[in-house]
């Protein structure tokens, strides 16, 4: 029975060793990069790090040299088997107003490895309150609409479902 304690006292020194010496702002820059490939670019004004996560401060987004979005904070907090991103205040580009809902208060994206191909998703913002997952094999969106609020414009969207409205789309 030591023997066992052992191996996992060993085994957490190890994942807590790994989580605080990893280089979590070369991590943040090789994700820039990547996505640099497919157009998509992140200006952000100050980036802090802590032990487990990653925060960067009013980030703007853009897509192929136009802005998109601007997110007062966004926090990336990995511990190898969960993963999460925490979004807070997202403001769409005023072009964009007309498409999707402008003001997202919080959203949160997270992964496990218990489900690897499911990322689930949580928004809260102008239009109510939605859940829903992507399903990275099939690369599929299903989220669901709990709480509407103002949908009209993008109710065109959505489809009517026995529990409410609910968007779907694949990537």
């Amino acid at each position: 029975m030591q023997m066992v304690k052992k191996i996992f006292i060993v085994l957490f020194v190890i994942w807590f060793g790994i989580l605080l010496f990893m280089p979590k702002q070369e991590l943040y820059y090789k994700l820039e990069q990547e996505l640099a490939k497919e157009g998509i670019k992140i200006n952000e004004s100050q980036i802090e790090e802590s032990l487990f996560s990653l925060t960067l401060k009013n980030a703007d987004l853009y897509v192929k040299g136009i802005k998109i979005a601007t997110v007062e904070r966004v926090t990336l907090l990995t511990l190898l088997f969960y993963s999460k991103v925490e979004l807070k205040e997202l403001m769409l580009d005023d072009s964009l107003k007309h498409m999707a809902p402008q003001r997202i208060e919080d959203a949160l994206l997270t992964y496990t490895l218990l489900s690897p191909v499911k990322l689930s998703i949580y928004a809260e913002g102008s239009f109510g309150t939605l859940k829903g997952d992507a399903d990275l094999k099939e690369r599929k969106v299903h989220l669901d609409f709990v709480e509407e609020k103002e949908i009209g414009v993008i109710k065109p969207m959505l489809k009517k479902g026995e529990t409410g409205w609910y968007y779907e789309t694949s990537f």
